[in-house]
């Protein structure tokens, strides 16, 4: 048994790590074992992708093809995004779409469905899946997209791992002129200024913001939104960028009101300027902190989790403000609080976007958090949201389906195919998935 746990160092359990080479070995392994789930780089957050047994895919990470008229790519499911990059920016190819991390494996943002801040444009990476390879309970391989096998493509993308083994996977790439990007940065003064900055700027290729969870009164909402459109000037140097590593896990004190509050003041004044213009390098643009080695550590060894929620657009702002609010008079911020707009929800069973706005929020693990976490998804039922799946480590079964109406099909899915019998976590367990 290895001692085993995720980003966010919660929970810590004790799991059987089965290892393949060949898709036959592997079928062997779904054969023997029960109640196992696929294991990636270990960089979701919450206990999606921890189980009684795992099944490790990292080490299934061949480049089988590409073809470059299509800029359609063939990779085996453990191919990381940071692999994907080093290769192929300098061939003038970027992701279509990409979370704010590289650290993950091309199967591991299928099963989670992952978005980025282009999804008011462009969706989910399930929309640059052409097709993908799928081992069944009964160690069958099926091809599955949006023609073939349908109902498992749906359920798959976005399934958590609780569908199968993917295996591999066809994705398009986008053709960039440049490794570098035109970033506008523009800071209001709160949340009515953040949404009219947003809706202002809804046809920029990317947007994000950082918002100042703990700031209150007429302040409420305050942010830094980051636009950002890839330059033309190609310039297609890249080389992944390799900060410092954080040594060792911060005392659990370190964290707390007063060094939130002095680090989210320190942070918005560090932009003077109502609008400023930077050019940015795609790893400050898209991933800030995969530069700094095992940041998780940060908040101590009790580990952390983030609470990620979305609004439907017509009750974003009422939610939002009511959310912010409650945190605000918890004194329990985030210095990691990210805003984003998406665009229209896909089909997919369980992929968590809708059209609306989510905010995302890092809280350290300590007993009194729960206790906010729970008042926050009541604040969220009521608005008509739900909570991303992907980063969640203890929202309550009723509430995770009121958010999720197609949670019965894959139900019904998982049963026709006896999943459920095979690919289970600690958080379908929990979710009764």
């Amino acid at each position: 048994m290895t001692n085993l746990h995720s980003w966010g160092n919660y929970p810590k359990i004790k799991t059987n790590v089965l290892i393949f080479s060949k898709n036959e070995e592997l079928k062997d392994l779904v054969h023997q074992h029960e109640d196992m789930i696929p294991f990636g780089n270990g960089k979701s957050y919450g206990d999606s992708a921890l189980s009684k047994n795992i099944i490790h895919t990292k080490s299934h990470h061949l480049f089988l093809n590409f073809h470059a008229s299509k800029g359609l790519l063939h990779v085996q499911a453990g191919v990381l995004l940071s692999e994907i990059l080093d290769i192929f920016v300098p061939k003038g190819w970027f992701l279509k779409i990409t979370p704010g991390t590289k650290l993950i494996t091309v199967g591991g943002a299928i099963a989670s469905d992952v978005h980025g801040k282009n999804h008011h444009l462009n969706g989910c990476f399930s929309e640059c899946v052409e097709e993908l390879s799928l081992m069944l309970p009964d160690g069958s391989i099926v091809n599955c997209s949006r023609k073939k096998n349908i109902e498992l493509f749906q359920a798959s993308c976005g399934g958590m791992g609780l569908t199968g083994i993917i295996l591999s996977a066809k994705i398009f790439l986008k053709k960039v002129h440049s490794a570098y990007l035109n970033q506008t940065t523009i800071k209001t003064k709160n949340l009515q200024q953040t949404f009219d900055s947003f809706e202002k700027n809804q046809n920029a290729p990317y947007s994000v913001a950082w918002i100042d969870c703990l700031a209150t009164g007429k302040q409420i909402g305050k942010a830094l939104l980051i636009l950002g459109d890839f330059r033309d000037d190609g310039k297609l140097n890249y080389s992944g960028k390799k900060g410092p590593d954080v040594p060792f896990y911060f005392p659990s004190f370190a964290l707390n009101t007063a060094t939130v509050k002095i680090f989210n003041f320190l942070y918005y004044q560090k932009v003077r300027k109502e609008v400023s213009h930077q050019i940015v390098d795609i790893d400050s643009f898209f991933y800030p902190l995969d530069s700094i080695g095992h940041w998780n550590k940060i908040y101590g060894k009790n580990g952390f989790t983030q609470y990620q929620c979305i609004f439907p657009k017509e009750t974003s702002y009422e939610g939002l403000e009511a959310v912010l609010k409650e945190i605000s008079n918890s004194g329990m911020g985030s210095f990691l609080a990210v805003l984003k707009l998406y665009g229209k929800e896909n089909q997919n069973y369980l992929s968590f976007p809708i059209e609306g706005y989510s905010l995302a929020l890092d809280f350290k693990i300590e007993k009194k958090v729960f206790a906010l976490l729970d008042s926050l998804d009541q604040i969220v039922l009521r608005y008509g949201g739900r909570i991303y799946l992907a980063k969640d480590v203890r929202v309550k079964r009723e509430t995770f389906e009121q958010g999720y109406p197609q949670i019965e099909l894959f139900r019904r899915l998982r049963k026709k195919y006896q999943m459920d019998r095979k690919f289970n976590s600690l958080q379908s367990q929990r979710l009764g998935i």
